[in-house]
């Protein structure tokens, strides 16, 4: 039997076939809003300035930026083989160049610590890299002497008479020569006689303990002031002669190495009777530097006391 719908079958409320299609068109202009902000959106974003193009750096050249070698120059080398270091310290481009490489860490080839050449620093921190050090060859100075021990290195030695005659020749009068090399021994007695006389205090503010004595590099001499006779070493400060020393003595290779006022740097009493041979170039440079101090020239620690 065939099933027939009957007439008067029920049909969807009135509410329901209203709410459909307007909950389809609600669900279809909500569809629509949606899309316009996202369209809107995206034209806003459009509109926006575009932004600046970011500046290109320059590429830089890390291998034309190496800091030279100068220990890896053929003249340096070969000058520091044959031992000369006047020729070493041109080779580096003058004094004022050779102390810059050695201030900035550049010229491992140049050993501070090394008594065989003019830029050796020995000081209460620093002492010889060999203790027992003596130089190869000592000359006598041609010096007015009040010891026995008046040799020092032979360049040192003349450029020392050099410097005498240039200060008689001014009118500053004569320079003696009361002390110079020392050996290691020498220093030793020298320094234990007066540690038993005034103490080890008063012993170490005016000598230097044997293996850090500028004296055993054969570089340092303790001049006096002559006329008839020979004064010592402690009445040389105010003469003549020990003001044309301050002035002059760079000129000739030489520095005051212990100053007035210097104490705290060095750590030794001002003796302006102590010359210190560091050659023509590298005085010239400490010179014009206004350096008072080898510490300072070179940019080392304060030695005013031994490490122990």
């Amino acid at each position: 039997m065939s099933v027939a719908y009957s007439r008067h079958a029920s049909r969807a409320p009135l509410a329901v076939r209203v709410a459909l299609p307007v909950g389809v068109l609600f669900t279809a202009v909500a569809c629509l809003a949606t899309l316009g902000g996202v369209i809107t959106e995206e034209a806003v974003v459009r509109e926006l300035p575009a932004p600046m193009a970011a500046l290109a750096l320059p590429q830089i050249d890390v291998a034309a930026t190496g800091a030279a070698n100068p220990c890896a120059d053929e003249a340096v080398l070969a000058a520091l083989d044959a031992g000369d270091d006047s020729a070493t310290i041109a080779a580096f481009g003058g004094g004022g160049e050779f102390r810059e490489a050695v201030v900035a860490g550049n010229a491992p080839c140049v050993p501070l610590d090394d008594p065989t050449h003019v830029w050796v620093v020995v000081n209460k921190l620093r002492s010889l890299s060999r203790i027992d050090y003596a130089p190869s060859s000592v000359t006598a100075s041609s010096l007015r002497p009040t010891s026995g021990s008046v040799s020092m290195h032979p360049e040192a030695a003349q450029a020392l008479g050099r410097m005498a005659d240039a200060a008689r020749a001014a009118g500053a009068g004569t320079i003696g020569i009361n002390n110079a090399y020392r050996s290691y021994h020498l220093q030793q007695s020298t320094y234990s006689s007066i540690v038993r006389a005034d103490g080890a205090k008063d012993a170490d503010a005016r000598s230097a303990r044997p293996g850090h004595s500028e004296h055993q590099t054969g570089f340092a001499a303790d001049i006096v002031a002559c006329s008839s006779g020979c004064g010592g070493i402690g009445a040389f400060g105010g003469t003549p002669q020990s003001d044309w020393v301050a002035e002059h003595a760079w000129e000739h290779g030489f520095i005051v190495r212990y100053e007035q006022g210097a104490t705290g740097m060095t750590g030794y009493i001002p003796e302006p009777w102590h010359l210190r041979y560091i050659g023509v170039e590298l005085a010239a440079a400490y010179n014009a530097g206004g350096f008072h101090t080898l510490e300072d020239f070179f940019e080392l620690p304060a030695a005013a006391d031994y490490a122990h």
